[in-house]
């Protein structure tokens, strides 16, 4: 057995047994004299309960753990709109070990530990709360993540949390899944260590926001999102939805982006946007260890303010062999320098192109009209919602509809087939497709009132939640890029 910690991270001196948690039903009426605190002047994100409730059963509560004394229960500030486009960042590897007073909440963190952002964290979870945890760590090494599932409410939990101090090493983050929400008690957890305090219903993906939150990185918090673009069949049209998707996102929502050609041999956004950059992102995924921000400003290809890229290499010079964790270490390092990033994916099925979609947080499938894309679109999709269980479904987009005198699935029954409806619907014109090839210019810069165009700028709304923007009619001059000079 441990010795006793000298300096336990929560204490209770004996002056403190009688410490009471006191229910003040005025709590939080009237306004505050001599105005906020300085602990309130700070922003701190909402409890992860605090977010949307799980939708309710028909005459049954999802967990049965909503049900507390009236008198202990303090009113919560209604939650706020769940934000689905939030970017949580992958947990490092880590140790988490669950302690848990119901089986309900044994089972949210059993199926959490599948989750793509929690891959790296060893997970394990036992019955008995606080008492079990006190028990093993007395004899074992602390994880890096403790979390504690209890009934227990006032005193008695704060009790326990002192023995469990006694025992558990310092540096463990401590999360609370409680059965009361109590103002006085979680501001006793908080001035004690703790690192959330979380009271059910609750959804699985509350408990990976949470854990995720626990560990952003504070030298480099920022992560931006990435959208992964890939083909259902060769010759949908992939590539050019992705080069415009991120032009759109950058210059029509007007934000930065950052386009990766990661089809190596073959790639072609330095001939779409018309770019002879010295450098590749070949160069980046031969050297993962070195990519930082110094090496991604010499190999990255500016074409906007707001828009740059890293290109395939322009000759079949070399072959490449690339691990997948090269790809995953440099879209790392990418997207904590671009809120968006966009991935032009080949159409090959391997290791690395399987993680990189399973790593992203959201997946366009091009699909074209055609059986052959309706059923590699729907093993795609099932695949990511099997792997995915707390990510948004990937989506799909049609491509090269309405192709002259060529048999097609109307959109309807593409639909029903897929069992979900594309989000959108690019037109057959070759004219226009030409055109901006031709020209190493974005349909958005060639027709912006084309429908092509419109549905590139909502997809690229939707996938930023920002408003479609106004469009302008074309100039000769930006039909014909010499006139400009």
């Amino acid at each position: 057995m441990n010795q006793p910690n000298p300096d336990p991270a929560w204490s209770l001196n004996e002056e403190e047994d009688d410490f009471v948690l006191e229910n003040d039903e005025s709590f939080g009426v009237g306004d505050l004299e001599g105005g906020l605190p300085p602990f309130d002047e700070q922003e701190f994100p909402p409890p992860a309960n605090e977010e949307a409730p799980l939708p309710a059963l028909e005459g049954d509560d999802p967990f049965g753990l909503t049900a507390t004394p009236a008198a202990a229960v303090m009113p919560m500030p209604a939650p706020a709109p769940r934000d689905d486009r939030t970017t949580e960042q992958p947990v490092p590897r880590i140790t988490i070990h669950a302690a848990c007073d119901r089986h309900e909440i044994s089972d949210i963190v059993a199926g959490v530990s599948a989750d793509r952002r929690l891959a790296r964290a060893e997970i394990s979870v036992e019955q008995g709360g606080i008492q079990a945890a006190i028990t093993r760590f007395a004899s074992q090494a602390s994880p890096n993540l403790l979390i504690l599932d209890t009934l227990l409410q006032g005193p008695a939990m704060l009790h326990a949390l002192d023995r469990l101090a006694q025992v558990i090493e310092e540096g463990t983050k401590v999360v609370i899944i409680g059965a009361v929400n109590d103002i006085a008690l979680f501001r006793e957890l908080m001035a004690r260590g703790v690192s959330e305090y979380i009271v059910p219903p609750m959804q699985p993906l509350d408990l990976i926001r949470t854990i995720c939150g626990l560990y952003v990185n504070p030298d480099k918090p920022f992560a931006g999102r990435v959208i992964g673009v890939i083909g259902a069949r060769g010759g949908v049209g992939a590539s050019t939805v992705a080069h415009n998707l991120a032009w759109s996102i950058a210059e029509r929502q007007e934000t930065g982006a950052t386009l990766l050609d990661l089809d190596l041999s073959f790639g072609t956004a330095a001939l779409d946007f018309n770019q002879d950059p010295q450098q590749s992102v070949a160069d980046a995924l031969m050297s993962p260890d070195r990519v930082d921000d110094v090496f991604l400003e010499r190999v990255t290809t500016k074409h906007t303010q707001r828009l740059q890229m890293l290109t395939a290499p322009a000759t079949l010079e070399r072959e490449f062999e690339i691990d997948a964790s090269a790809f995953e270490m440099v879209i790392e390092r990418v997207r904590r320098t671009s809120p968006f990033v966009v991935l032009d994916l080949p159409h090959v099925w391997t290791s690395w192109v399987k993680q990189t979609l399973l790593a992203a947080d959201d997946v366009i499938i091009v699909a074209g009209p055609d059986l052959a894309s309706l059923r590699n679109s729907k093993n795609i999709l099932d695949l990511l919602k099997s792997l995915r269980p707390y990510d948004a479904p990937a989506t799909v987009a049609l491509s090269m509809v309405g192709v002259p005198k060529k048999p097609e699935i109307p959109f309807k029954d593409f639909a029903e087939a897929l069992g979900a409806e594309p989000i959108a619907s690019f037109p057959f014109d070759p004219a226009l497709y030409g055109m901006a090839a031709n020209n190493g210019q974005m349909i958005g810069e060639v027709a912006p009132q084309s429908k092509t165009a419109l549905a590139i700028d909502n997809l690229a709304a939707s996938l930023t939640g920002r408003k479609p923007v106004e469009t302008k009619k074309s100039s000769l001059a930006d039909k014909i890029p010499f006139l400009k000079r």
